[in-house]
């Protein structure tokens, strides 16, 4: 097997770990072994296949494990290749806050403050719209990372943010009205409704005030999700602007009798849901025939509740929306019929539903599932291989398996059959770019178009014209020979960091000594 081979099949197991696994506990898998599992892929392929697992900040993972990735990169400055640097900003600038100060956190406790880091944090932290409201909503993540990378914040020694880090008892009062609604909101009840929604939720308990007219007082200052989470109905979510799959997940998480009730609201959101992701590919998949997993496995975790049977459930309305008119037909292994009532039940009979679905004589079949077929086991693979190459094997219909669940055991998402693709899938909007994808697996012929399709996603995710660099990433994994120096921050803006020791230095100024 040809080494280009070797590292196409390595990416691609790659980008269905990276999709799907979190490092929490599954059906299956408890939190250790995914955490184990996933921490010996990613240190196989940053080892092996550097540039792809670089690459891999370009494509649709989720933020756990491209925390994962710019946090192995920056421990090891040493092996950077090209595009290293303008890869971790471009994904720093896209995560949750919450999420990029952990990952500072992090290479703090691990000691690593070299000079790119501390571009990297100085850059990321100048791009921030409000540090003064950062300084109160993630007081210690911001505190942790301006120590460390020894940056002093706005206004120099006098700064009143870092005056309210540091030096909290320095100023009696603050000009910056998030900074002073905290201090007031102390003793002043007020003041609380002028800060972020978690915030103030830890001086309202604090003032002893009621639930219910905290969150009617705080509704204006909250976000969508935070809406969502607190009684939607009584601060008025508007459903039909959420995220397709959290939109799924907050529909399984009703009693079924609401779900009734709700039905016209409930199933216009989700299908407005799904076609604000079909965008202009609506009604371009021609016929669609789906086999979706709402057996028991499908309830996940106690962590992970009912997320799999979530995944299913945005899958089957947005696979609706991508068929043409009336040409989609859903297959659920429970032989459920109305999509906003199922729940997780009974075994897993993908067999008998791939047949079902075949029979509809599909132009593109899917199938949504964890991959274990145990009614009988073993049945889906075997009507997929006699399917692909008897009765098939021209190919007049793709079919393609995306499973939500990362298998521990064999660093991959669980497969069903050898001759059809799968892929990791954690976001039901992700379907359209995971089914493109998949199909570099189906043989040899795909690896070049695999090779262009990982620059264009690299080209555009920094924003050039989408045709990436010449020798794109897999292209240098491939011939082991970068064209160019590492690429990180210019040289003018780590000439702006003074010199000190690389790592392991003393963490800036002291608790209320300044700058």
């Amino acid at each position: 097997m040809s080494s280009d081979l070797v590292a196409a099949e390595d990416v691609l197991l790659f980008v269905n770990a990276a999709v799907t696994a979190t490092g929490q506990r599954e059906f299956r898998a408890t939190a250790g072994e995914q955490r184990l599992s996933l921490a010996f892929l990613h240190e196989y392929v940053r080892v092996n296949y550097r540039p792809l697992y670089a690459a891999a900040l370009a494509l649709d993972i989720n933020d756990h494990n491209a925390a994962l990735i710019v946090e192995a990169l920056l421990r090891t400055p040493a092996e950077a290749e090209p595009l290293e640097g303008r890869l971790i900003a471009a994904r720093l600038a896209k995560m949750p806050p919450q999420r990029v100060y952990r990952v500072f956190r992090a290479l703090r406790a691990a000691g690593v403050n070299n000079r790119r880091t501390r571009a990297i944090v100085r850059d990321w932290l100048a791009g921030r719209p409000d540090l003064a409201h950062d300084a109160v909503k993630y007081r210690p993540g911001l505190k942790a990372a301006a120590r460390h990378a020894h940056l002093p914040l706005p206004g120099g020694h006098g700064g009143e943010t870092g005056d309210f880090l540091f030096a909290p008892g320095r100023r009696a009062r603050y000009a910056q009205p998030v900074l002073e609604a905290f201090r007031r909101a102390r003793h002043e009840q007020g003041a609380l409704y002028e800060l972020p929604f978690t915030v103030a939720e830890g001086f309202a308990a604090r003032h002893g005030i009621p639930r219910e007219v905290f969150l009617e007082r705080m509704a204006s200052r909250m976000t969508r999700l935070e809406r969502l989470r607190n009684r939607p109905a009584a601060t008025g979510a508007d459903l039909s602007v959420m995220p397709l799959t959290r939109l799924a997940l907050y529909v399984l998480s009703l009693p079924f009798g609401e779900r009734r009730e709700r039905r016209a609201e409930l199933t216009g959101a989700l299908r407005a849901a799904a076609r604000r992701v079909a965008g202009p590919h609506a009604g371009s998949w021609g016929r669609v025939a789906a086999v979706l997993d709402d057996s028991w496995s499908s309830s996940g975790s106690a962590v992970k509740r009912r997320r799999p049977l979530a995944v299913a459930l945005g899958c089957h309305f947005l696979l609706e929306a991508l068929a043409a008119p009336g040409a989609y037909t859903a297959h659920w292994t429970s032989g459920a019929r109305d999509p906003l009532l199922v729940r997780p039940f009974g075994a897993t009979p993908l067999g008998m539903r791939i047949v079902d679905a075949l029979e509809d004589a599909p132009e593109r079949l899917l199938i949504v599932s964890d991959g274990w077929d145990n009614a009988p086991p073993g049945l889906a693979g075997e009507v997929l291989r006699v399917w692909r190459s008897r009765l098939d094997p021209q190919r007049r219909t793709s079919a393609v398996h995306v499973n939500p669940v990362y298998d521990a055991d064999v660093f991959d998402v669980r497969r069903l059959a050898p001759g059809v693709p799968t892929a990791g899938i954690r976001d039901a909007e992700d379907l359209p770019a995971l089914v493109e994808i998949a199909r570099f697996a189906e043989g040899r012929e795909r690896l070049a178009g695999l090779r262009a399709y990982l620059d264009r996603r690299v080209g555009l995710f920094l924003g050039g014209a989408g045709d990436g660099p010449a020798d794109g990433p897999l292209a240098v994994a491939a011939e082991g020979a970068p064209d160019s120096p590492p690429d990180g921050p210019t040289d003018e803006a780590l000439r702006a960091i003074p010199d000190g020791p690389s790592d392991g230095v003393p963490d800036g100024p002291r608790e209320g000594g300044g700058w």
